[in-house]
């Protein structure tokens, strides 16, 4: 995104959704990068992301990461967390760095963050509805989702854009309040159709946010098994045309000028 001299890129290092296909990495695992000519931020950096930014191209450089979030504690969002703590900071001799995850991630017996890395960062922030957070040139806001474990989903401003995450959740009526205004979209569709019990959205729940939130382009990613046997891209274009919206499917390491 330009706004003056200023650019915005996401990239998506890994697009795998659900145990399956994140065990056998049918797709990787690996999180989403957002770069500012100021900011570079990790969000949900599931198994692989380190390897994933050393052979990206071009190269993502560990040591320039200035923060971390973390949308939930399930280790295709976190299992990488520790690591990249420790690469860029180096060891700790660099204290630097946020981290925003939800409290569980961080306290408690199901934390996910070892304890002695978190001294080696400069903050610490836990997620938390109505409440913004800053880093660098990037501003965002979070919102609880309905899943198995507490899980926050982002609206990120990035300059003059409005860049939402709808991570892992059910489909519920308040997603589209909260996430409406938003320019581009990235949803986690691990389904294909919603199965009782399984607390992700499917592709008919995402068709319908995208149909009332309206953004200039939706992104769909974080594809299960049987989103992945039914081909995204096709699924993403027939969304488009029903729509009338561009709408997206993510391939591991697509980038996004917005």
């Amino acid at each position: 995104m330009f706004d003056g001299d200023k650019m915005t890129e996401i990239k998506f290092l890994g697009t795998a959704g659900a145990r399956f296909v994140v065990a056998k990495q049918l797709r990787s695992s690996a999180g989403i990068v957002v770069t500012t000519d100021t900011t570079t931020l990790i969000f949900d950096p599931g198994p692989g992301t380190l390897a994933r930014l050393a052979n990206s191209r071009p190269k993502i450089d560990v040591e320039k990461v200035d923060g971390i979030i973390l949308s939930h504690i399930h280790l295709d969002h976190s299992n990488d967390v520790n690591i990249l703590i420790d690469s860029f900071t180096e060891g700790g001799f660099m204290k630097k760095g946020a981290l925003f995850a939800p409290k569980e991630a961080i306290e408690g017996g199901n934390r996910i963050v070892l304890p002695y890395l978190l001294h080696f960062l400069e903050r610490i922030e836990f997620l938390r509805n109505n409440r913004k957070f800053y880093i660098g040139d990037i501003s965002f806001e979070c919102f609880q989702h309905k899943h198995s474990t507490e899980t926050y989903g982002i609206k990120m401003n990035l300059h003059k854009k409005t860049v939402s995450f709808i991570v892992d959740t059910e489909f519920f009526e308040s997603l589209s309040e909260f996430y409406r205004g938003s320019d581009i979209l990235v949803l986690n569709v691990v389904l294909l159709e919603s199965r009782v019990g399984v607390m992700h959205l499917s592709l008919d729940g995402a068709k319908k946010i995208i149909a009332e939130i309206k953004p200039q382009k939706a992104i769909l990613t974080h594809f299960g098994m049987s989103m992945i046997r039914a081909k995204p891209f096709f699924l993403a274009e027939k969304l488009s045309k029903e729509l009338n919206i561009e709408v997206i499917a993510a391939n591991d390491g697509m980038s996004l000028t917005v």
